[in-house]
């Protein structure tokens, strides 16, 4: 049985599929939805000293209107949260923390393809979430018709 479902979001474009099918998935379960998204800290971090207040505030507005926007697609109340932290471990903790039943999450997030070079969140996610993690990867084009 599937009572709570994390919806972790960045609000890149990728990962619009991802919250329609987790959405769906809660839906057909009656499930709490709460949708999470996790300010990278080594950005905020690694900025000039001068800018990083006002980067960690654009980020976690940024953040807002990621879960915001799941919210504003849901049939159903949803819990929404910005955290600061590693985006994996931040995840994991959350659903953790809330006793989840499932992590969803896209595939490929702002970074883009940048994840070749570092690892992918929703890898990290996958490999040390204490929950099931749905991966959902947002179609070409091609693949959509």
């Amino acid at each position: 049985m599937i009572d709570t479902v994390v919806i972790a979001t960045d609000g890149s474009e990728s990962v619009r599929r991802a919250v329609a099918v987790a959405l769906d998935l809660a839906d057909r379960f009656d499930a709490d939805v709460h949708a999470l998204s996790v300010v990278e800290e080594s950005e905020v971090s690694s900025a000039p000293e001068e800018v990083r207040d006002r980067l960690q505030e654009a980020l976690e507005d940024h953040g807002e209107e990621a879960v915001d926007a799941v919210a504003a697609e849901a049939s159903v109340p949803v819990t929404t949260a910005v955290r600061m932290g590693r985006p994996p471990a931040e995840i994991s903790a959350y659903a953790r923390d809330i006793d989840a039943d499932v992590v969803a999450t896209g595939t490929r997030g702002r970074h883009g393809e940048n994840r070749f070079l570092i690892g992918s969140v929703a890898e990290r996610v996958v490999r040390t979430c204490p929950v099931p993690v749905l991966t959902v990867r947002q179609l070409t084009d091609e693949a959509e018709s």
